[in-house]
């Protein structure tokens, strides 16, 4: 009689990647954070390179950030690929690592925790950040994110353009609009900008609201223009009042005269109109601020040097 044993059942094959819906979902969500605040970094570092001249230790700060948001992007995108079943030596050669590299370099685990506790970047490159930042229940309708929500909802809707449709043109999710509408999303100035041009508005009107939200160098050689062009958005966000809403608004501490210089005057008001005038039209005065000191230098400075000359 033999005494060798029947051969057992075959053992499986060895599975590839394990399958994790709920990461690769997550990694998903994640890339969308990422994406968007590299474009508002990218929109920031464009407007220091093509605006005032800066410290180079300033681009290269905004320049650090970029790569940080793109590390973090690389390694959503490896856990997200392992995550759906997919073999890492499909990104091995772009990303110029072996498989091996890959697997030690991104665990899922520790990426996950890395991804789950990011700082997402507020505004660091920016002189003009405003002083309060903070969501509190008081502030948070007058925050610039969104005062710039505000108005390009109020353009959505006196276009006739439904969110479906802004999706549809801009080729994202619904979802992501009506997000991008109720000011819970940053915007990067390729998505106002696309908002805008959907709903035919006037996108030099709405790009002071963009600049101050997204904390980016003010564009444009006339600060008192500027200024100026800030403070009619901001009306615009606010539903365009009349001016006799505007001055009650106001407690009546400023006068239709004070009203109309600031808004299509040549010269710049004393700060305690603007102060008044941006609280009445929603806005903050600490972030307007900055924008009537350089427009309020600017003009000081014309004055001097047309006194140079008789």
């Amino acid at each position: 009689m033999s005494t060798s044993s029947h051969p057992g059942p075959p053992q499986p094959a060895r599975s590839g990647p394990a399958v994790n819906a709920a990461r690769a979902a997550r990694c998903t969500e994640v890339l969308r954070d990422i994406s968007e605040d590299i474009a508002v970094v990218a929109d920031a570092f464009m407007q220091q390179t093509y605006g005032t001249t800066l410290p180079t230790t300033d681009l290269v700060d905004t320049v650090m950030v970029l790569r940080r948001l793109t590390d973090e992007a690389i390694s959503a995108i490896v856990v997200r690929q392992r995550s759906q079943g997919e073999p890492l030596g499909h990104l091995a050669p772009a990303l110029d690592l072996t498989v091996d590299r890959l697997r030690k370099k991104y665990v899922p685990g520790a990426v996950d925790h890395a991804l789950a506790t990011r700082r997402r970047p507020r505004r660091a490159t920016t002189a003009t950040r405003p002083p309060d930042d903070t969501h509190t229940p008081k502030n948070r309708l007058r925050h610039p994110r969104q005062r710039l929500a505000c108005a390009l909802s109020r353009m959505r809707l006196q276009a006739g353009v439904t969110q479906q449709t802004l999706a549809r043109r801009m080729n994202v999710d619904p979802s992501y609009i009506s997000r991008l509408l109720s000011g819970d999303r940053d915007l990067s100035w390729q998505h106002v900008k696309a908002i805008v041009d959907c709903c035919d508005g006037n996108a030099d009107l709405i790009k002071p609201l963009w600049e101050v939200a997204a904390g980016v160098e003010p564009t444009g050689t006339d600060p008192a223009r500027y200024l100026r062009t800030y403070l009619q958005a901001l009306r615009y966000a606010n539903g365009s009042p009349h001016d006799r809403a505007v001055i009650a608004s106001s407690q009546h501490a400023i006068t239709i005269s004070d009203l109309r210089q600031a808004l299509k005057g040549r010269t710049v008001p004393e700060w305690s109109v603007v102060s008044q005038l941006v609280t009445a039209l929603q806005g903050l005065p600490d972030v307007a601020l900055p924008l009537w000191r350089r427009a309020r230098s600017s003009t000081e400075t014309t004055t001097l040097r047309a006194e140079a000359f008789g």
